[in-house]
């Protein structure tokens, strides 16, 4: 099988979710209350226990393999990076980086994002970057519901504040993670389109070496000292 062959999510969408506006002043309005699980809160208590509350938060929202987690670990090197997913499979396969070689600045969490977030909020804590990187688009028209800037807990997530980056391979979602930023926080940001020289995640290269287009939105939710990554 042909490394470089991946698709670009098909929909009979072509643009911003008609029902989209309508969420967002919903979730808007009324807070998300869902009960947190056991487990997430004790997977946050391991990561406040970790991060010395002093040196700059970077959260990296659904790792997968942790690549990305550990690139962000090592160009940020005063920084403390968590890199959080659901799947205990996924974190498993961090490798390629034996433990030696591993940046000592980072965590690797198995938490829900829905609770993880909100967790994040309740204690007060506010993060220095922000990274969504590639998160499952949900393409068909019905699946809206299921991307994160159209899920309740989306209000949550961008009260953490910092640099927030989402990063897909379909201009869609970054058009409505856009619109719903521009709607929910009164801005102006824009869909960028970029070249990946040095990719952050596997799907990452992926996408670029079969061709496609990457997309990215970023939202600087707090005056910002220096660059990207």
């Amino acid at each position: 099988m042909s490394y470089a062959n991946s698709r670009i999510p098909e929909s009979a969408q072509q643009g911003i979710h008609e029902n989209l506006a309508v969420r967002l002043r919903r979730h808007a309005d009324f807070p998300f209350r869902k009960p947190f699980a056991p487990y997430n809160q004790t997977a946050f208590a391991t990561a406040m226990r970790a991060w010395d509350g002093r040196v700059p938060l970077v959260l990296d929202a659904g790792c997968g393999v942790g690549h990305s987690t550990i690139a962000l670990a090592r160009a940020h090197p005063d920084a403390f990076v968590l890199g959080v997913d659901q799947s205990e499979d996924r974190l498993a396969r961090r490798k390629p980086y034996p433990d030696a070689l591993m940046p000592k600045n980072l965590l690797f969490v198995r938490a829900d994002l829905v609770d993880f977030w909100r967790l994040l909020g309740d204690a007060g804590v506010r993060l220095w970057r922000h990274y969504v990187l590639y998160p499952n688009p949900w393409p068909k028209i019905g699946h809206l519901g299921r991307r994160w800037h159209a899920h309740p807990v989306f209000p949550a997530l961008l009260a953490l504040g910092g640099r927030l980056e989402c990063r897909t391979n379909w201009r869609v979602y970054a058009e409505e993670f856009a619109f719903a930023l521009n709607t929910l926080q009164n801005t102006q940001v824009t869909v960028e389109t970029f070249c990946a020289q040095q990719p952050l995640t596997p799907f990452e290269r992926k996408y670029r070496d079969s061709g496609q287009t990457l997309y990215r939105v970023i939202w600087n939710g707090e005056e910002d000292d220096d660059g990207t990554l």
